[in-house]
Parts: C-alpha cells; structure tokens; sequence
C-alpha cells in the first residue's frame, strides 16, 4: 500500500527519510551530509519520482522508487 508522504506530519517523514538515508547499503559513494541526502529524498517524494510503501506481510515502511514498483494488473 502505497502512503502519500503529504498526509504524514512534518517530523514523522523527516525521522523515515532519515531512517532510510541510514540504513547500511544506502552509502551512494558521495560524501553528502545527512541532511543533502534527506533532501534528495524528499524531492523525489515531493516530484512523485519514489514513494512510501508499507508492506502489511511484514508491517514494514519503505521508501522506494515508482518505477520499481510491480505493474498493477
């Protein structure tokens, strides 16, 4: 299910981006700060580019890109 990142408040997405830009095997090799890779994250949110996607198998948040996501039928 995907979760529109406008109907989170301001800290909740601020902390998941955070999270996100974090996690162990997101390091995209440039030595950006903390808050220029929640930034990028956030434009491609705010650009429709990714999106939050919540996964109720495993009770998970994760933000990923629309174009990895399985064509719906």
């Amino acid at each position: 299910m995907i979760i529109p990142h406008r109907d989170l408040e301001a800290a909740t997405l601020t902390n998941l981006i955070e999270e996100f830009v974090s996690r162990e095997g997101t390091d995209n090799g440039y030595d950006d700060s903390l808050e220029q890779r929640v930034s990028a994250v956030r434009r491609l949110l705010d650009r429709g580019e990714a999106v939050i996607l919540y996964t109720q198998l495993t009770e998970s948040v994760n933000i990923v890109l629309r174009r990895d996501l399985p064509e719906e039928s």
